[in-house]
């Protein structure tokens, strides 16, 4: 029985030690939240008649990731995208120095000019979309794909 345990011992040590090679990356103490994991996205602007980005955004699951999107002020907009939202762990978003850690979120809204700041980790691979609500252009939404 003791040889048992000491062999499955032997086998698990050796499994967690290749586990922890395979991913080739030390995060160090804050794990997935070090600054060495962490990735600044490009920010989205919410503006009248401009496009939210310059092009779609490519996730990597287990990144960490910081996204600011701003409003000029110059109509009351919104951005949708709770798909996307339930596929990454929120950190925290920072409103006006305010941080706030939620448990979940649908869309953020301006109803005047401001930034966001989202933190966050991808988590669910697969095709997601932010867009403004009502709108049908294809400058009006944000194309992300979680690898």
């Amino acid at each position: 029985m003791k040889n048992l345990f000491i062999s499955a011992g032997l086998i698990l040590g050796v499994a967690t030690g290749a586990a922890a090679e395979d991913t080739g990356h030390d995060f160090g103490l804050a794990g997935i939240l070090s600054k060495s994991n962490r990735v600044d996205l490009p920010k989205i602007t919410m503006a009248t008649g401009k496009a939210l980005a310059d092009e779609a955004l490519a996730l990597k699951s287990g990144r960490y990731y910081v996204l600011d999107i701003e409003s000029d002020g110059s109509a009351e907009l919104a951005l949708e995208g709770a798909n996307f939202w339930r596929a990454v762990w929120i950190d925290e978003i920072v409103i006006n120095d305010l941080e706030v850690r939620p448990f979940g979120v649908q869309s953020f809204e301006f109803d005047d000019e401001g930034t966001i700041q989202i933190k966050f980790v991808a988590i669910k691979p697969g095709q997601y979309q932010m867009k403004i609500p009502g709108s049908r252009g294809d400058s009006q939404k944000i194309d992300i794909t979680i690898q």
